[in-house]
């Protein structure tokens, strides 16, 4: 039902007129009969589906041009000619008919409005009502609200399937249920690689350093191994700046002293000393001058 106070202080302001603005010369029917008095100038500069329906609506008796807006609550079509007049969002407004406000701005073309409409009900979407709102989204080309919904459905999509809304379209619109659950196996593989890629950034960042402590051990000798030219290593130093450090020490000593590191199936830990030292003289291009190990 309209607020009584909004309606009849707007129609008091444009029905009338005064010395700076003309009288309405459009009414705008609401469903139920209800009519909102506005301006075919601000309506026309708006909108330009009014614009058209306005060359093409047919005059009444008292030479005023009817417009009907039917199928949605009397108070959104307010709103919308309100927004027309002022160009400001009301919070109350969106709270009460922003779904509303998406469907009008959609057919009537007010683009400022319709991502206004958008942003809003993307603030305030639910598990319970955002299968509802992703259907509106599709109907209403708002690609950046349904990428906002599919996400909510990707994150809590166990409260999603306990609504009304996902009830429904397992029974009417199961189109819409197979976007939804390849939308959910095309996050999840996305997750998964992006896990994947990530735990191999982490490898090869912790190889990197790995190399690194190898030549800074041969180079310079930390506090269990000594440098390359056989000075005894520096027990005296503090803790080394590679945390890789302590661990390579031992896995260098086990290697000098393992005796099943040419046996057959060999030793794990020489193994990985073996891949280190492979891995550090296929990069290393001062093989001639180098002190690591086995490098030439």
């Amino acid at each position: 039902m309209m607020n009584s106070a909004n309606a009849n202080s707007f129609r008091r302001r444009h029905e009338a007129g005064n010395e700076f603005v003309p009288p309405a010369d459009v009414q705008i029917v609401t469903s139920g009969g209800r009519s909102i008095p506005a301006h075919s100038a601000i309506l026309a500069s708006a909108s330009p589906v009014l614009e058209k329906m306005l060359y093409r609506c047919r005059i009444s008796w008292n030479s005023q041009r009817i417009i009907r807006i039917l199928g949605v609550p009397c108070d959104a079509v307010l709103a919308l000619v309100q927004f027309f007049y002022s160009s400001r969002e009301g919070e109350e407004a969106m709270e009460k008919y922003g779904m509303h406000l998406l469907v009008l701005s959609h057919a009537y073309q007010v683009k400022r409005l319709k991502r206004w409409c958008e942003e809003g009900v993307a603030a305030r979407l639910r598990a319970e009502v955002v299968v509802d709102v992703l259907k509106l989204a599709k109907l209403c080309d708002a690609p950046w609200l349904y990428q906002r919904c599919m996400r909510l459905v990707a994150k809590d999509f166990a409260a999603v399937t306990q609504s009304e809304g996902w009830r429904f379209i397992q029974k009417h619109d199961p189109l819409l249920e197979l976007e939804i659950l390849q939308f959910l196996q095309d996050a999840d593989q996305r997750k998964k690689r992006w896990m994947r890629e990530k735990r191999d950034q982490e490898m090869y960042q912790l190889l990197s350093e790995a190399v690194e402590c190898l030549q800074h051990i041969c180079s310079d000798g930390c506090t269990v191994v000594g440098p390359h030219d056989g000075k005894p290593p520096s027990r005296s130093k503090g803790p080394c700046k590679f945390h890789t450090c302590g661990g390579l020490q031992f896995l260098i000593c086990h290697f000098a002293t393992c005796s099943r590191k040419l046996s057959p199936g060999g030793c794990t830990h020489c193994k990985r000393m073996w891949q280190l030292l492979q891995l550090h003289s296929s990069i290393c291009d001062q093989s001639n001058s180098c002190k690591v190990p086995l490098c030439k």
